[in-house]
């Protein structure tokens, strides 16, 4: 592995409004690493792969593709890693398809968009002849010494202002990565911020009452935009809603960021806030609770949890509360405050207060 020193701060400052962005100072550098060396941190975890992707994207064909390039020579795509400041672990950024099949390719195994491991030997339309069918073993030792020694180029970031446990990683991997394309927010969220937290909003998801009130179905969004509103909800139900400020992704970002450990929460405090709420708002308001006119609003969610979670004797059976609803989703500002323009600070602030005002009244 050879390193280039010549670091370069990357200073950029964004719309606040449409990127949630401070003013960063990244410094990158560059290094070069030979394919085994790369495997070997993968297999050791100095490399790490973020926890939501860990199984293959890429087909074996697309795959065999790859490692044919590097076997005949071909250049390849460089790939980026962020270097965690207290562990020195490299988290990866972009590549992480390029570096999961070199891993797999090695190791001998593969399993390719299941749970299910299999021989990883090389197939595919176009692949050389002279390699279709091997396994790694199964090639001559000068293919198995080319590929090891094979470089790939790698892209170093690390943050230096402002120092608070890396802020800048969700914007530089919405920006880098590119193997996932068209990642959701929380998708990007639940690779950078992992944790206890992240880990917490995984099992609360799955709870009877969320997925009932959520549409039904007992398997949890593959885009994570259940996952979202659970965030959203703590977000904001502990913040406190006159500390809200758009935009809301940013708002998110940095709970996440800042409690990714739970350091400052009880865990169980949490899941029995939020089964209880839950609980209550299937009870007691009903399924369509999210969706006030057919659809489920994020807006309307967000805003009926913490109400309810506000309330006084929230667990208690209260048939009333579905009147308190009504007249709520009936209110021209509540209507307004979910309909248009919703992350806006005074939009969140109104309906939250209306929210928790109308289920506060319901004793």
């Amino acid at each position: 592995m050879t390193e280039n020193f010549e670091m370069f701060p990357d200073r950029r400052l964004a719309n606040s409004e449409s990127a949630g962005m401070q003013e960063f100072s990244i410094y990158s550098y560059g290094a070069d690493y030979d394919v085994a060396g790369l495997v070997r941190r993968l297999d050791n975890g100095d490399i790490k792969i973020p926890e939501f992707q860990r199984k293959f994207v890429w087909t074996k064909e697309r795959a065999s593709r790859f490692i044919e390039s590097l076997l005949v020579g071909l250049p390849v795509p460089g790939i980026f890693l962020y270097r965690e400041k207290d562990s020195e672990i490299l988290e990866v950024i972009d590549g992480q398809q390029r570096l999961r099949t070199l891993q797999s390719f090695l190791n001998g195994k593969a399993a390719f968009g299941s749970n299910e491991e299999m021989v990883f030997d090389l197939q595919g339309e176009g692949i050389e002849q002279r390699f279709v069918g091997l396994a790694f073993v199964e090639l001559g030792e000068k293919y198995r010494r080319k590929l090891e020694n094979s470089i790939i180029h790698a892209t170093i970031i690390r943050q230096d202002k402002p120092d608070n446990e890396g802020s800048s990683k969700y914007f530089v991997f919405e920006r880098l990565n590119t193997e996932a394309s068209q990642l959701s927010d929380q998708e990007i969220r639940a690779a950078v911020y992992q944790g206890k937290f992240n880990s917490l909003i995984q099992e609360l998801n799955r709870s009877h009452s969320w997925r009932e009130l959520y549409g039904g179905s007992p398997e949890p969004d593959p885009r994570k935009r259940d996952e979202e509103l659970i965030l959203r909800f703590f977000a904001l139900y502990f913040t406190g809603v006159e500390k809200y400020s758009s935009p809301m992704k940013a708002f998110l970002n940095l709970f996440m960021l800042h409690n990714r450990n739970l350091d400052a929460f009880d865990v169980q405090e949490m899941r029995i806030i939020f089964g209880k709420t839950a609980d209550s708002i299937l009870s007691n308001i009903g399924e369509d609770a999210f969706r006030p006119r057919g659809r489920r609003n994020a807006a309307v969610t967000e805003a009926v949890m913490v109400g309810v979670a506000r309330a006084p004797n929230r667990t208690d059976t209260r048939p009333t509360m579905r009147a308190c609803y009504d007249q709520l989703v009936a209110n021209p500002d509540f209507y307004n405050s979910v309909s248009r323009g919703t992350s806006q600070t005074q939009n969140v602030r109104t309906r939250i207060r209306l929210a928790i005002d109308a289920f506060a009244s319901d004793r």
